[in-house]
């Protein structure tokens, strides 16, 4: 295997991710690509472009408030402007950026009250260290923004442009340390599934699954845990996409996706089992599933793309959508890397006509689905890769090739219950 997974420690002995290349090459990256940009600047709000810049994170609660933020101008160092104290921590922990870390702060999704002028302030912030550039007057690229800042930088006379492409484009191809990163953040929901499908048995809920899982990756140093899908029984077709409280019974499919950080890298990987035993129908949606997924990851090299993965897979109708639209993320590939849906797309819905190439340094996830013939069951399935020069290499490495049974092996007076069985007992008898 090429790709490697270390320790979780850093050593004097062994050289795992090297953070300090990590930091460099991903900012001579993104300056690059502004350079040869139509924009002067680069100001961000999204944590995961603001960490891609400047390596700073504090914390997965700060995600949705849009509070922090970060400029990059063209021939220059980014400046990081940060939530009270974090600033000053910066200071003394990230040498990286020193003086350049500074307090301030959005109007958090409009918290704060417009009469505060915090959206004023950002974009007098912004003003100011365009005009000592002499980059006043070049389109400023922005993430995403409030429309309060938006509107308080265009009256400062800044012509904002999308900068979310420019951002997206640096981040397709991962460094070196990257997959490192991604390849370990695997390896945790490796561990994860393991424990999962020891603790699978009638009775569990799907929130304690979830709590579970959690556990193994906190312990074993995840950042964050994004989210875990825990779907089963009845609720597998169609899928919801969001775990309850509903307890797993004999026969019952489940399929779970595990997503979470490490380091910043993310993961999206799905696995399907059934608890005890699993019906003809179950078996067969299954092998149908990972069918049209290995088709897939089979086909994938550089120099493809995606529309040509997506032809491999079956349309909407044949699985009981009528549209792409409506069967969205079904079956599907997404990047993975700071963030879980990046570039590059795979779906019927966009790629035929929108192809995008593949690339060797690329690393996604391609996921699928089919419904059962039992009109409730279903199998998920999902790999994560990295593209190599000649092919591609699955970086998710939990049994996935067969349906696994989960939960007690029963066995009867004359010997093991048949892992493959309808629920309904009557159904597996012979009346003589």
């Amino acid at each position: 295997m090429a790709i490697k997974t270390y320790g979780l420690m850093g050593v004097d002995w062994e050289e795992r991710a090297n953070f300090e290349r990590l930091r460099t090459t991903r900012l001579a990256r993104i300056k690059h690509l502004l350079k040869a940009s139509e924009m002067g600047a680069l100001l961000c709000f999204d944590m995961n472009n603001i960490r891609y810049i400047t390596a700073t994170h504090i914390g997965t609660w700060a995600m949705d408030k849009l509070a922090r933020f970060s400029l990059l101008p063209q021939d220059d160092e980014p400046i990081m402007w940060d939530f009270g104290s974090a600033a000053r921590h910066h200071q003394l922990y990230a040498p990286w950026l020193s003086e350049r870390s500074r307090a301030g702060i959005s109007t958090q999704r409009g918290a704060m009250s417009p009469e505060s002028g915090r959206a004023e302030d950002v974009a007098r912030k912004i003003r100011i260290e365009l005009e000592e550039r002499g980059l006043l007057h070049e389109p400023l690229g922005v993430d995403v923004v409030e429309l309060p800042v938006l509107f308080a930088l265009q009256a400062e006379g800044i012509q904002v442009v999308d900068g979310q492409q420019l951002l997206q484009q640096a981040r397709l191809i991962k460094t070196e340390d990257e997959i490192t990163l991604l390849a370990t953040a695997c390896m945790m929901v490796d561990a994860a599934y393991d424990e999962l499908y020891r603790a699978l048995k009638p009775g569990i809920r799907e929130n304690e699954c979830v709590g579970l899982v959690s556990k193994v990756l906190y312990d074993l140093g995840s950042e964050h845990v994004e989210g875990v899908n825990a779907i089963s029984g009845e609720r597998c077709s169609p899928h919801p996409h969001v775990y309850t409280d509903r307890a797993l019974r004999p026969g019952d499919p489940a399929y779970f996706d595990i997503l979470h950080s490490y380091n910043g890298y993310r993961t999206c990987y799905y696995r399907t089992f059934v608890v005890g035993s699993a019906s003809q129908a179950q078996v067969d949606a299954y092998k149908r599933c990972r069918e049209i997924l290995d088709r897939a990851i089979n086909a994938i090299k550089p120099g493809v793309t995606t529309a040509d993965i997506v032809k491999l897979w079956p349309k909407a109708e044949e699985f009981g959508f009528p549209n792409e639209e409506a069967a969205f993320a079904l079956q599907y590939g997404h990047g993975v890397g700071l963030s879980i849906w990046e570039k590059p797309i795979f779906s019927r819905l966009v790629s035929l006509e929108h192809p995008e190439a593949i690339e060797e340094g690329m690393v996604f996830a391609l996921e699928t689905f089919w419904p059962a013939s039992d009109g409730w069951s279903a199998a998920r399935i999902e790999e994560q890769l990295v593209v190599t020069h000649g092919g591609c290499e699955v970086i998710t490495r939990f049994p996935a090739e067969q349906l696994l049974v989960a939960g007690a092996h029963y066995y009867t007076a004359t010997g093991p219950l048949a892992a493959i069985r309808e629920t309904q007992s009557n159904l597996n008898t012979q009346l003589k």
